[in-house]
């Protein structure tokens, strides 16, 4: 066993309080005070990965560089601590099973009885310590979801309580996380909840070290002392997560709790170097303190859970105070979008993305949208499907290809411009079976991508089956629309952009998976800057 300290989070009594958003934070500020840190995230649900899932049932797909569809918590993790994730940081019962019915079907376990106990603990054991075992992090966070007491959840936590016997009290700490609501007719915070969770845990043999309790109100010493003695902890480790303004509040809001001290001090470190938060701080005043704003219109088919484009709205925090810019983003669902109201749905607009996805529903939508943008000058941002619209769009209306499609959305076209990857022909499995993952892209020199980039290699992850059609290129870029990055071994359009616009851009990779407070993607900062300055414009001539 390696010298990697473990740290378990749980969460009991509702989902949704924010344990990715904690596990990150504690991250932070112990990569802050100079430690190694990575996290993991534990999802009982029986899929073998988010990549079949609809949006609407879990939010956005966050895929990493080396092709890993994950949970977008792997996405909070890489934002706050600026580090790349893999598979191995995302773990589900679905893989669980998935791997140990294929070593029984081996023979590995030489005629023996698979059963939960050992075998699945096992299992789920040896994906815990894995990232410990490449020596390359002093601290791993496990992240469980779901709540404790969930029936999907058993084996996770009865894996993480042989996980903390094999390794020791200083080598492994569990913080759970619960509710403390507030009874308006009562008047008053109540900890039962708490309480119940807890029972819940220990029940599963579990004694949790350190208590965050998230609540809409401050916790007074008596409440935390009341918490303290029914739930078995020292009063110092009742920690107080009030509601944030912004998730980015929540590290600097955890140390004033001194969360990362209680930490250290269960395993035996030394606190004494405080947390060098100076970028991070920077970074909060350039968000809360804005010059500008800017009102950016996305337009996609899952805007009514706004988690289906979350590293999307992500990239617009990061680039808007990168701008020292409010970035206004407006949800308009493609599905509404006709060519009767486009013109009225885009008014007031001074940027435009189009987002990503999968399927024909609201493809005409996206389409209409980029039509006004193109024609009336409004900056625009495509993002793989978005990408494919927009050449659609461009071949349809410029081109005058009037059938003009993709495969995807229809298999018989006199103009597939879009079309399947050659090596995507003959799939018939759906999860984990797309072009997954960063790959390399050439930029041509004097582009706006070029400009964007400052230089002509770079890498960005994708995730997609369907390519623009070569055969078209030569027709595109004789009316102005030209491929400005390819990939150097396929030859594969990455890029495509407008000569005479702007700031008309579209990319078949997805850079908002890249985007971290400390790095803003360069994609997003320059577009939220070409919106300021189509504003500025509009309003110098709106003056004149």
């Amino acid at each position: 066993m390696t010298s990697t300290k473990y740290i378990f989070v749980t969460g009991g009594v509702t989902s949704s309080l924010g344990k990715g958003i904690i596990s990150a934070s504690l991250g932070k500020l112990l990569q802050a005070r100079g430690f190694s840190v990575t996290i993991q995230k534990l999802d009982p649900y029986i899929n073998v990965d988010p990549g079949t899932l609809n949006p609407y049932e879990h939010g956005e797909c966050y895929v990493t560089d080396d092709g890993a569809e994950t949970d977008l918590d792997l996405g909070h993790y890489e934002r706050f601590l600026n580090e790349p994730t893999s598979q191995a940081n995302n773990v589900t019962t679905g893989r669980i099973y998935y791997n140990v019915i294929k070593k029984e079907r081996e023979g590995e376990f030489l005629g023996k009885t698979v059963q939960v106990v050992p075998h699945i603990t096992d299992e789920i054991k040896e994906s815990i310590y894995r990232l410990g075992n490449t020596e390359k992090y002093d601290f791993v966070i496990t992240e469980v979801g779901g709540c404790v007491g969930d029936i999907e959840s058993l084996p996770f936590i009865e894996a993480m309580r042989q996980a903390r016997f094999e390794l020791g009290p200083t080598n492994a700490i569990n913080i759970h996380l619960t509710l403390v609501p507030y009874l308006a007719a009562a008047g008053e915070l109540k900890t039962k909840p708490t309480q119940h969770s807890v029972k819940q845990l220990l029940e599963a043999g579990v004694q949790p070290d350190i208590l965050v309790c998230r609540s809409e109100h401050k916790l007074s010493a008596d409440l935390r002392k009341k918490i303290a003695l029914f739930c078995n902890v020292p009063v110092n480790c009742v920690i107080e997560a009030q509601d944030a303004d912004t998730i980015y509040d929540v590290p600097l809001l955890m140390r004033k709790e001194k969360l990362d001290e209680r930490v250290l001090a269960r395993m035996k470190f030394s606190y004494k170097k405080e947390p060098g938060l100076e970028h991070w701080k920077n970074f909060l005043g350039k968000l809360k303190n804005p010059v500008n704003e800017v009102n950016i219109t996305v337009v996609g088919k899952y805007v009514e859970l706004q988690d289906a484009y979350k590293s999307i709205s992500e990239a617009f925090v990061h680039a808007g105070a990168e701008n020292e810019c409010k970035v206004k983003v407006k949800w308009l669902s493609s599905e509404s979008v006709t060519p009767d109201n486009a013109t009225k749905q885009l008014e007031g607009v001074d940027g435009l993305l189009v987002a990503p996805g999968f399927g024909e529903r609201g493809i005409e939508g996206k389409i209409e949208a980029i039509k006004i943008a193109r024609e009336s000058g409004i900056p625009f941002f495509g993002i793989c499907l978005g990408m494919q619209c927009a050449s659609i769009e461009f071949a349809r209306n410029v081109l005058g290809h009037k059938d003009a499609n993709s495969k995807e959305m229809a298999e018989k076209l006199k103009h597939p411009i879009i079309d399947i990857m050659e090596d995507q022909k003959n799939i018939t499995e759906m999860g984990g079976t797309m072009r997954l993952g960063a790959y390399d892209c050439n930029i041509q020199k004097g582009t706006k991508a070029y400009n964007v980039y400052g230089q002509t290699k770079i890498q960005e992850r994708h995730r997609h089956r369907y390519e623009f059609n070569d055969a078209y290129l030569k027709d595109f870029e004789d009316n102005g629309m030209i491929a400005s990055g390819r990939n150097p071994k396929t030859n594969l359009v990455e890029i495509i952009e407008l000569k005479d616009h702007r700031w008309f851009v579209g990319v078949q990779f997805h850079p908002e998976l890249k985007s971290t407070v400390l790095n803003p993607h360069p994609l997003f900062v320059k577009f939220v800057k070409a919106a300021l300055s189509y504003k500025k414009d509009n309003l110098s001539e709106n003056n004149n």
